[in-house]
C-alpha cells in the first residue's frame, strides 16, 4: 500500500509514520508534505497513491484546498485537531476522520474500513461513486461520521495540575499565556511569568485548548490571545511576535502562517 503524507509538523508526521508502520507494516510513505502548494505539485506529477493520510491545517493553507483544484482518485484519512472541517472532508473521498493526538486503535480502525470498502463496492468514498449510488448509503455514512465525531459543546480543558518544588498547584487555562516546546519538554509560562513543565505535546495541546483563545504560533509556541503584545514585520514575510511574559527566544511566524495568525487576531 503506497501512502502520501500530507502534514506542516515534523513531530506529528514522525508519529503517524510510526503509528501508520504499526498499523499497517506492508505500507510504503512515498513522500511527506508540508504544503497545499508541494501536494499539487506531487500528485500532478505522479501516480496516485493508495492512501493519501492527511492533516487540515498545512503551512500555506488548508489540504481541503487540494481536492479543490485537483481530481483527486486516492482515498483519504484527514488528521487534526479541530472538528469544524468534518463536512468539507466527507465531500473529499473521505474514509475517516481522526482527531488528534491520533490513536493506533483508531488508525486501525480506519484503515480495516479502507479494506472494506476496496472489497464491498457499495462502500466505496462517495467523491468516487457516481450519481447514480444508492442515496440512502451516502446519508447513511454522513451520519456515521458525524456520529464518531465530539459533539459541538464539546469542554476544552480549563485547569492544569503542574508541579512546583514537592507540591500540585491548580492553574486555570485563564492564567495561561503561552506554552512552549523545547528539547522534547514542553514549558508552561503564566501571565506572572512562572514557568512549570507540563505532560503534554503541543500536538495534544492544540486538541485539548480552545481554538478561539489559544493558536500554534510555529512549531515551538501555542499563545493564548491576551500574551500577544504585538506583531513587527520580518524578513521574507514573516512576522516577529512580542509575547507577554518574554520568552528566551524570538517567537517568528513563517510567511505562510502570517495571514492565518493575523486572522486568529483579528477574531
Amino acid at each position: 500500500m503506497t501512502v502520501l503524507l500530507l502534514e506542516d509538523e515534523y513531530p506529528a508526521a514522525e508519529r503517524l509514520q510510526r503509528l501508520l508502520l504499526q498499523a499497517a507494516p506492508e505500507a510504503h510513505v512515498l513522500a511527506v508534505l508540508d504544503s497545499v502548494s508541494s501536494a499539487v505539485q506531487w500528485l500532478s506529477a505522479n501516480p496516485a497513491p493508495d492512501l493519501i493520510l492527511s492533516d487540515i491545517q498545512l503551512a500555506d493553507g488548508l489540504s481541503l484546498d487540494v481536492f479543490d483544484q485537483l481530481v483527486v482518485r486516492s482515498p483519504v484519512i484527514f488528521t487534526t485537531a479541530y472538528d469544524v472541517y468534518a463536512i468539507r472532508a466527507f465531500k473529499a473521498n473521505s474514509v475517516d476522520y481522526l482527531l488528534k493526538p491520533v490513536k493506533l486503535a483508531e488508525l486501525q480502525a480506519a484503515l480495516t474500513k479502507l479494506r472494506e470498502w476496496r472489497t464491498a463496492p457499495s462502500e466505496t468514498p462517495t467523491s468516487l461513486v457516481s450519481p447514480a449510488t444508492d442515496k440512502d448509503e451516502t446519508a447513511h455514512r454522513l451520519e456515521r461520521l458525524l456520529d464518531a465525531l465530539p459533539r459541538p459543546d464539546r469542554q476544552y480543558k480549563t485547569r492544569f495540575l503542574v508541579r512546583s518544588g514537592e507540591q500540585l498547584l491548580p492553574l486555570a487555562v485563564s492564567q495561561v499565556a503561552w506554552f512552549q516546546s523545547r528539547h522534547e519538554t514542553t514549558t508552561l509560562a503564566t501571565t506572572d511569568n512562572r514557568r512549570f513543565v507540563v505532560d503534554y505535546t503541543l500536538e495534544q495541546l492544540e486538541s485539548l485548548l480552545d481554538p478561539a483563545l489559544f493558536f500554534r504560533i510555529n512549531r515551538q509556541f501555542i499563545a493564548q490571545l491576551p500574551a500577544v503584545q504585538r506583531l513587527h514585520p520580518h524578513f521574507n514575510g514573516k512576522l516577529l511576535l512580542e509575547l507577554q511574559p518574554t520568552p528566551s527566544e524570538e517567537v517568528l511566524v513563517s510567511r505562510e502562517k502570517a495571514g492565518a495568525v493575523k486572522q486568529w487576531l483579528e477574531g
